[in-house]
């Protein structure tokens, strides 16, 4: 009999390539799935056992709840027995919001809010003096104190520092029964109809009262119901002015400035918040960045003429308002429209971009007699920047930011915050700068804070210290010390983003649960793995099951138990192919286990290209952590970039030498990081970036249509005999032209369910059953398969399909060459993982014609591959390699390391511990290092 508190029991799982299995998997233990890419393993632990879990929980809704939810499908599986509630922590999850960082995500950020809300001192960003705030009673004892016997003026501010003529104040403040207002520091009656000049800034304040201050009861009431209506007025803030002195002093129920009367409302936990337009700067809206006109954008190339489209937002001359404004400006400045934009007077440059108005006359040679003409101009850069920040068509925006950078905010430098937040501090930082530091950095900041603060703020940050440190801690143990609170997750790897996931649930200290992680030690260094295997040990030691999908050696051989799914990839697998301990599993002669005991493995070559003796050299990168780096990258030669997590080595190579090259060879627009001089760019003709984004964000993109491949298979279906009588064109077998689609899904297969609040959910279309073309078109074939049948091919299937055909062979086969089978021709491009749709976009390169002096940039390409795919990978990028082609590879894989022809190792710690070149030469050359982290691995790896 099977025992459910001890095991989660899967009967009949058929989900996608499934052969209807049967697995056990033991409760409270660390269980890795492995296996070939492809094979089936996210298909169990995602689609089957996560997907049927949450189905489970949206079953305990009550009936009105289900019905804005709706009810989620159930997996293809008989039966799941002795299921936990389930976390799936995938690479997929982070919020791409820009508003978005570490901090929020953890919320680590929000623990700080509350601590800066009731611990922090404030200061005035005036002075720098600490602020004061008073009650009503200590303001009256303050004033009896110290002006003992003297006569003074109470005074409320109204009006600081600002233009009007203010006539209607002075009416009210009489019709409340003041007789006497202080402007601009003199005492004035209030009387009919006055008013001040509206054209300077002025400082109003409201005469409350006028006294001597001597010991006595009745003045001691008078006082208070003095202060009293002083706040009321003056907004929490009143002003003692001594006769006979010109400087008053300031007092506030709120914090405020002793010395010049700014105040700062009372805090709360929205104060330090830039969602909150409480705490937001208000230039930037809480972002921290800000869109200005780029001049050069707007007129490329000063050595064209306006006619012929030197004012790029406007393109070549044609009749319009905004020309015939120019050729107003034109006749006023004295500049013919065809001849250079160089040779037009600046001052004219200064209307065309930023507008004005003008009137002038200009002679008339016909008439003899004088003509007026008027410019009324918005100006281009005005117009842009209106269009960007009001018009509500995101098309319309895309097309304003082509003309515009994005720079920090100069209000708040990036810090996204207002003026008066900055200046809250508990040990001379304010929560600006804590989020700038490293993990690592703020640890070691919370870790001696107590000594700092007093007893009181003691007594009341206890609590907080407690969470922001055991959340700070669970980030060190999964290897996140390089990152910072304030990074944006939108810059974070899919393995980053897991990983804060993992911290977050650590320390939610769930017990119970299962968990399910997709590929958790994508983007660590070696020397990391271990912390992360520990913090999945804890997180099973709490009393949960883990089950991870993962190809990595070391987490294999630390499970408590090991699921390998095969014996191959798609069709060919999705089999239980061993089960049990790691040592059961190296028993077996599956391809996992070849690996694992050294059976099998990737050869490291014989002998290193030398490259063609020629190098790009790139001097003196300063962007993010880089500490003025030098390198020269040897050209004709596979390079790997390598150290550890948050080093620099995405810096160095995908945000500053991958933007030069690309606006060197394509006139790509992305600036790069700063740095000082690149040469050796005439040694290459082409640069091509290899990353992990999608390779498209709808069900309508896939491997065919981003290939090309489809519209040669479209071409070829148009030749058939059947369709050449109809007079089909290659349009009619497009699922994106009306004709040959299924008009009830518009050629998705799938309908669309907008789910308000939940992402949409996709249903498969009842009219065409997902086949995505109308009847007429379905019966069009070649060689007996439909268009339809076609794109529900494999890669394989279709590579013997379409063997006679060269055109479309040759796409097809470079797909299967690098390891993608498996995936079929039509498969949705949002169900490919970040590794698949980075080696379709190899395969689309490689079918094109290499130059061999391309110079291909591929970040971590082994993402989510086994060894055996490794294997298939690395023969790929080595035959690119040996056409004299460079190969650049951001890797922390050592099978990859180990087979390179030069490293460049950075380090040697992440974050700002990183930046600098540790190493560089041969692996050989590499290993020998005795600093580098890298180097300590590759020993055991090249046995030296």
């Amino acid at each position: 009999m099977i025992n459910y508190e001890e095991n989660i029991e899967v009967k009949g799982a058929r989900v996608h390539n499934l052969k209807n299995i049967d697995v056990t998997i033991p409760r409270e233990k660390l269980v890795v799935i492995t296996g070939l890419s492809g094979s089936g393993k996210s298909s169990l632990a995602f689609d089957t056992i996560y997907a049927e879990g949450q189905r489970r929980y949206i079953e305990t809704f009550s009936a009105y709840a289900r019905q804005f939810l709706g009810g989620l499908e159930r997996p293809d599986v008989d039966k799941i027995d002795g299921l936990s509630p389930v976390i799936a922590i995938e690479q997929k999850t982070t919020s791409k919001s820009p508003r978005s960082t570490v901090g929020t995500i953890t919320e680590i950020y929000d623990f700080l809010r509350l601590l800066y809300a009731r611990a922090a001192d404030a200061y005035s960003y005036n002075t720098g003096e600490k602020m004061v705030s008073y009650n009503d009673e200590q303001i009256k004892e303050l004033i009896i104190s110290s002006y003992k016997g003297k006569k003074i003026n109470v005074l409320a501010p109204v009006i600081k520092s600002r233009k009007g003529h203010y006539r209607e104040l002075f009416e009210q403040i009489a019709k409340q029964g003041f007789v006497k207002v202080r402007i601009d520091g003199e005492i004035k009656d209030i009387v009919k109809g006055m008013k001040v000049d509206r054209y300077k800034t002025h400082d109003i304040e409201i005469v409350i009262d006028r006294l001597k201050i001597i010991e006595n009861s009745d003045l001691d009431k008078r006082i208070s119901e003095t202060i009293n209506t002083a706040m009321y007025s003056g907004d929490n803030v009143l002003m003692v002015l001594e006769e006979g002195r010109d400087e008053p002093r300031y007092f506030s129920r709120d914090l405020m400035c002793p010395t010049t009367g700014i105040s700062y409302p009372s805090p709360e936990p929205n104060t330090f918040s830039f969602n909150s337009p409480k705490g937001m700067c208000p230039d930037c809206n809480g972002l921290g960045h800000v869109f200005e006109i780029n001049e050069h954008k707007i007129f490329p190339d000063k050595k064209l003429s306006i006619s012929s489209g030197g004012i790029a937002p406007l393109g070549a001359y044609k009749k319009s308002w905004a020309f015939k404004q120019i050729e107003t400006i034109a006749q006023r400045y004295n500049f013919d429209m065809a001849e250079p934009i160089s040779k037009i007077p600046e001052a004219a440059i200064e209307i065309l971009l930023y507008g004005g108005k003008e009137s002038f006359e200009v002679d008339s040679k016909t008439l003899g007699v004088k003509r007026t003409y008027k410019i009324d101009y918005e100006g281009i850069a005005h117009f842009i920047k209106s269009q960007f920040n009001e018009a509500s068509s995101t098309t319309i925006k895309r097309w304003a930011k082509e003309y515009m950078d994005k720079i920090e905010c100069p209000n708040c430098h990036g810090s996204r915050l207002q003026k008066a937040s900055l200046n809250f501090k508990i040990s001379e930082k304010n929560i600006a700068e804590l989020s700038n530091l490293d993990i690592r950095e703020l640890a070691d900041f919370f870790n001696g804070l107590e000594k700092e603060l007093d007893s009181t703020q003691l007594k009341i940050a206890e609590e907080i210290l407690k969470e922001i440190r055991s959340r700070i801690q669970f980030l060190l143990d999964v290897g996140l010390d390089y990152l910072s609170l304030g990074r944006s997750s939108k810059s974070l790897s899919g393995g980053e983003a897991q990983r804060i996931r993992l911290a977050t649930q650590i320390g939610s200290q769930l017990v119970g649960v299962l968990y399910i992680l997709d590929e958790p030690s994508i983007g660590l260094h070696q020397r990391d793995n271990e912390r992360l295997i520990k913090s999945l040990e804890a997180l099973r030691d709490l009393g949960n099951s883990v089950l991870v999908v993962e190809h990595d050696r070391d987490m294999i051989e630390r499970a408590d138990h090991v699921i390998d799914i095969g014996p191959r990839a798609g069709k060919h697998g999705g089999e239980i192919i061993s089960q049990g301990k790691p040592a059961d599993l190296i028993k077996q002669h599956t391809l996992t286990a070849d690996y694992i005991t050294g059976k099998l493995q990737i050869e490291v070559p014989k002998t290193r290209r030398k490259g063609n003796g020629k190098n790009i050299v790139l001097t003196g990168c300063t962007g993010n952590n880089l500490k003025n780096v030098s390198v020269s990258l040897p050209l004709g030669k596979m390079i790997g970039i390598t150290g550890v997590s948050g080093s620099g080595k995405s810096t160095l190579i995908n945000e500053t030498l991958y933007p030069i090259l690309n606006a060197y060879y394509f006139n790509g627009v992305k600036k790069p990081m700063p740095y000082k001089k690149i040469t050796g760019l005439e040694h290459i003709d082409k640069v091509i970036d290899i990353n992990q984004s999608p390779i498209g964000r709808t069900p309508r993109s896939n491997p065919a249509t981003y290939t090309g491949v489809f519209s040669e298979i479209r071409s070829l279906f148009t030749k058939t005999q059947e369709a050449a009588i109809r007079g089909y064109k290659p349009g009619r077998f497009s699922f994106n032209v009306k004709g040959g689609r299924c008009e009830t899904c518009q050629g998705g297969g799938l309908r669309v369910i907008e789910m308000n609040f939940l992402p949409d959910v996709y249903v498969e279309c009842e009219t065409c059953n997902g086949k995505r073309f109308n009847r007429e078109t379905l019966e069009i074939r070649y060689k007996g398969k439909s268009i339809a049948d076609v794109l529900e091919m494999t890669i394989n299937e279709s590579v013997k399909f379409f063997e006679n055909i060269p055109k479309i062979y040759r796409k097809l086969k470079t797909i299967q060459d690098v390891g993608l089978g498996y995936i079929s021709l039509g498969q949705q491009s949002t169900t490919l993982s970040g590794g698949e749709a980075q080696r379709i976009k190899l395969a689309t390169e490689l079918s094109k014609r290499d130059t061999g002096n391309t110079f291909y940039i591929l970040d971590e390409p082994t993402t989510g591959l086994h060894f055996e795919d490794i294997r298939v990978l690395m023969g790929v990028l080595n035959e690119l390699a040996d056409k004299g082609n460079t190969v650049v590879v951001i890797e922390h894989n050592l099978d990859v390391i180990k087979t390179v022809d030069y490293i460049i190792d950075i380090g040697y710690e992440g974050g700002r511990g990183g930046g600098m070149i540790v190493a560089k030469g041969t692996p050989e050359e590499v290993a020998k290092d005795k600093k580098s982290y890298t180097s300590k691995f590759l020993r055991k790896e090249l046995s030296l």
